[in-house]
């Protein structure tokens, strides 16, 4: 695979993890739509395209991925979409990457994997982070937004930490644990119906979220991690809360804070300093 190929595709992949937190944000902000519908639509419609991508390479997934996986993958969907009913677009994809990353490295460090003195200090440096962004204050982000972006940060990690010792085709995988969370989405939406809202607008940012920024994006990325390096792969993540924070300036008016800013600067520094050396898949 050449260069600038791998390099498109990770951007593309890139600009689609972003584009679930500017979506989300936008259809709970501008839309009538609840937080419980626009998860059960995107993993619904997700499901869906990674299906149709499933049986266009040729395959079926009837038999990949796993009820566990699944389990997390919602957990982390639903987390995400309660938590922008309150978080700006930025600070809500920073809560997350942060979470995802410590979660993945404790676990690294649960199982005996040793951390150099410079990993040991991001560690801290991004833990810290975490925890400045979370002060009280005028600039805080609002409390219970953040705890269930950071439970979904984890959920994802989990998700991620499954998946690397999986094997086996990752688009394959990703199919058959979206198809398994449908039950679990929709047994969220009846538990919330009373709730329940809907619009157009906000239907269609669902859709859009879950069929392209998720599936297609997703599809897309383990096509990039092909040509990719693992350390790479972990350290151009890093992008992602950033292109999500630009987005929400132009796309939803959002302001970045102090706060945010040097926080944001001391997380995912701290990140790079512990995944740019690794060799495990992060």
């Amino acid at each position: 695979m050449s260069r600038t190929r791998v390099f498109v595709l990770t951007l593309l992949a890139m600009t689609a993890f972003a584009g679930n937190s500017l979506l989300c944000r936008l259809a709970l902000k501008d839309t009538h739509i609840d937080a419980a519908s626009f998860t059960s639509i995107r993993i619904i419609s997700g499901a869906l395209i990674l299906w149709l991508i499933v049986r266009m390479r040729g395959g079926t997934h009837s038999a990949s991925g796993s009820w566990l996986s699944a389990l997390a993958l919602f957990l982390y969907a639903g987390g995400f979409s309660f938590a922008y009913v309150s978080l700006p677009a930025g600070t809500g994809a920073l809560l997350l990457f942060g979470a995802v990353q410590v979660t993945m490295i404790g676990y690294g460090l649960w199982a005996g994997e040793p951390l150099r003195k410079q990993q040991a200090a991001g560690f801290i440096l991004a833990f810290g982070g975490l925890i400045g962004l979370l002060l009280p204050g005028l600039s805080a982000p609002p409390l219970q937004g953040s705890l269930l972006m950071l439970g979904a940060g984890v959920a994802w990690g989990v998700y991620s930490l499954r998946g690397t010792s999986s094997g086996g085709d990752a688009t394959r995988n990703t199919a058959g644990n979206f198809l398994r969370a449908v039950p679990f989405a929709v047994a969220l939406s009846v538990a919330r119906f009373p709730w329940a809202s809907f619009d157009s607008v906000g239907v269609w940012y669902a859709i859009a979220s879950g069929a392209l920024t998720s599936g297609l994006g997703y599809s897309i990325w383990y096509t990039a991690l092909k040509g990719l390096r693992t350390s790479s792969a972990a350290t151009v993540q890093l992008s992602v809360p950033v292109i999500a924070a630009v987005g929400g300036m132009v796309f939803l008016g959002e302001h970045l804070m102090v706060r945010f800013l040097i926080t944001s600067a001391v997380i995912l520094g701290g990140i790079a300093l512990v995944i740019v050396d690794k060799r495990h898949t992060i």
